[in-house]
């Protein structure tokens, strides 16, 4: 009988690697101490669950990394890429989903697998016994977080991530705010139109990062840094590093055309998106906040449109976990002292819904190949997943080691002869040969694109 796989963690990563270990055949138990011990972040109980945002960010898989990351997802069978567009809401270019009805899927389809059993026993140490992965994410317990350590020798990392604020879209005044995504992206209608866009004065844009600046923040404790990754910074972080940046940044007016005010330029726009698929509520894009509560409420209220808004729920921060993985992980997502042991998603130092989901499918593989007696050498560089596992596991200078979104700057240089090429051009080169290599890995496994 083969060996059973445990997997800690039931968020992006440990979903999809249970998914892809059981759908090889192997025997998995899913160990997530939720609902039992709760997080500060999480809501429910359920497998998956979307905590910070409800997208998973550009679907364009022809001239974009991480759309790139969706088709290899999808092609390998990825349970988090499938469920995601089951449940997926207009948004312009990118995908973003019902967060709810997205984490209840994958809660069904997992409780469904015959291969799967489960258990809500928090794991507070690193077993010395079975194969084991790790994926908990960047809400890892304090307790498994000190075995981490101690059995690693390593500090632990740790940056601090921001949860933006969710609005009831009956309570936002449509007479100022309007519907556009940026540059009318989308297929149809209703993608053209996913967003609300509240505008901005010069003069309304000055008073709130005056108020923004000045509004009460979460304190840290004692021996705590704020070592945010860039890509998920509170915006009064932004606002301190300049008060221009939240202009150049998630308030940048670009792509867009206020209905009510065609011939005038807002100076800033704030833009909300769908968060659910009853068009109930709507996340503010890029808000992530380290503002008290009381001070959230008044300081986005400030907002054109937002004036009397009622919040589903509010933002707040949380630490964020990873560890030193160029150091510690081998190629197959080892720890190198304790080889019986995989990691898996953002503890490994990737950032993101979609990096996670794949450093869960590839340590999901890996595993239920090594449990039959062989070995499953990682995708090539040229690929999107392949170059996000050789980032984490050796190509990244581990003395300055930080999380990382997957992008084109990973990859493998494409080879320019024959003239400079344009952007967009050498982006389409990059995915289609990330398609091809993509899809030979997995010929390799008996499988077809």
């Amino acid at each position: 009988m083969t060996e059973e796989l445990h997997i800690v963690g039931g968020g992006m990563a440990g979903s999809e690697a249970a998914w892809q270990a059981a759908n090889a055949g192997i025997r998995v138990v899913l160990h997530e101490m939720r609902p039992k011990v709760e997080t500060f972040a999480h809501q429910t109980g359920n497998y998956a669950e979307m905590v910070c945002s409800n997208s998973f960010r550009s679907d364009d898989h022809e001239r974009n990394a991480v759309g790139q990351l969706h088709w290899e997802m999808g092609a390998a069978n990825g349970l988090i890429m499938e469920t995601a567009r089951k449940h997926r809401l207009p948004a312009g270019g990118a995908l973003a989903v019902d967060r709810e009805a997205f984490s209840q899927s994958v809660t069904e389809a997992l409780r469904a697998h015959e291969n799967i059993s489960f258990t809500e026993e928090e794991v507070t140490e690193l077993p010395s016994e079975g194969k084991w992965i790790f994926a908990t994410g960047p809400l890892t317990s304090e307790s498994l977080g000190k075995a981490i350590l101690q059995a690693t020798g390593e500090e632990r990392l740790a940056f601090f991530d921001a949860i933006a604020p969710i609005v009831y879209a009956d309570t936002i005044d449509m007479s100022v705010a309007w519907r556009q995504s940026r540059y009318d992206k989308g297929e149809t209608e209703e993608e053209r139109t996913a967003y609300i866009n509240c505008p901005m004065t010069k003069d309304q844009y000055e008073a709130f990062i005056d108020a923004l600046l000045e509004a009460d923040k979460t304190e840290f404790h004692e021996g705590e840094t704020a070592g945010y990754f860039d890509g998920c910074l509170p915006i009064e972080v932004m606002a301190e590093r300049g008060r221009e940046t939240l202009r150049h940044g998630p308030m940048k007016p670009v792509g867009l055309t206020n209905e009510h005010d065609p011939q005038t330029k807002a100076w800033a726009v704030v833009q909300l998106r769908r968060d659910n698929a009853l068009g109930t509520l709507y996340n503010i894009v890029g808000f992530q906040t380290k503002m008290k509560y009381g001070a959230q409420a008044a300081v986005f209220r400030m907002i054109p449109g937002l004036q009397d808004a009622k919040f589903a729920r509010l933002g707040g921060i949380h630490r964020n976990t990873f560890i030193n993985s160029p150091t510690l992980l081998d190629a197959q997502m080892r720890l190198k002292s304790h080889p019986n042991l995989r990691f898996a998603g953002q503890i490994t130092g990737v950032e993101g819904y979609v990096e996670s989901a794949a450093m869960g499918l590839l340590a999901g593989r890996m595993a239920a190949a090594e449990l039959q007696g062989r070995e499953l050498p990682p995708p090539g560089p040229e690929t999107a997943m392949g170059a996000l596992i050789t980032h984490i596991t050796g190509g990244a200078e581990a003395k300055t080691f930080q999380p990382m979104n997957v992008n084109f700057g990973l990859f493998p240089p494409i080879d320019a002869k024959g003239g400079r090429r344009g952007r967009k051009d050498r982006y389409k080169a990059y995915t289609d040969r990330a398609k091809t290599v993509f899809g030979d890995w997995l010929a390799h496994q008996g499988e077809t694109v």
